[in-house]
């Protein structure tokens, strides 16, 4: 059907996420630090996105579009609203610097991680476990890839973790709310020496201008079998 939609000028877009948050159908989501329009059937066509908007990048057009879905838009929202209701997401620091780490079985060596949960996408801004940390900023695979990860990078830091190949997720807009609502100290970035991973540079990178703080970066480049490269 022939029906009034938003379009997105993805030239325009500075990725700031207003329109996104604004959209109460869910209809926006950032990917790769752009907005996209995810579904016509989710868009009411109302445009609460386009007054957020502080470059214009969002427009009104007329083309053939699925007709809005109230249905699927309820159940996305419910969906999306279990999924944040996971007890086993819910933040929660598990250990301070001046804590002594729990004796493991077998003399294996002791966990350094310092709060819950650690992937980026899980993680509450606001969480107080930022507040005056020392951020690690790791790539999923790079603990895998370095035997001593714990000794070595997470010892003393609060700990996140991600991959934007995998996440259709705009980790620059996450980590950018972290940087802003907290008082983060510095940021150690260890990624491996792989393209996507230049994804999750860009997104530290991207956040930490956009915070306007002087946040100290210190970058560690991983190859597969565990060697620092960069």
């Amino acid at each position: 059907m022939l029906r009034k939609i938003i379009h997105i000028d993805k030239e325009l877009c500075n990725g700031c996420g207003a329109c996104a948050r604004a959209c109460h159908e869910g209809a926006i989501v950032m990917q790769d630090g752009v907005a996209h329009l995810i579904r016509d059937d989710y868009c009411d066509g109302l445009g609460d996105c386009l007054p957020a908007c502080p470059t214009g990048a969002i427009r009104f057009v007329t083309r053939k579009a699925a007709p809005y879905d109230e249905q699927a838009v309820r159940r996305r929202l419910q969906a999306k609203a279990a999924g944040c209701s996971c007890p086993g997401s819910a933040a929660h620091t598990l250990r301070t610097d001046d804590a002594p780490a729990a004796p493991q079985p077998g003399g294996s060596c002791p966990s350094q991680l310092r709060q819950w949960p650690v992937q980026l996408r899980l993680v509450p801004p606001n969480a107080p476990f930022f507040d005056g940390a020392d951020l690690l900023i790791a790539a999923d695979c790079s603990a895998y890839a370095c035997g001593d990860f714990h000794d070595r990078f997470m010892r003393g830091r609060v700990t996140v973790i991600g991959c934007p190949k995998l996440d259709d997720f705009d980790y620059a807009e996450k980590l950018h709310a972290c940087l802003a609502q907290n008082d983060v100290r510095s940021i150690t970035l260890v990624r491996m020496q792989v393209p996507c991973c230049g994804g999750l540079e860009r997104a530290v990178r991207k956040a930490i201008e956009a915070s306007g703080k002087d946040i100290p970066l210190h970058t560690v480049v991983l190859a597969s079998d565990g060697r620092i490269v960069g």
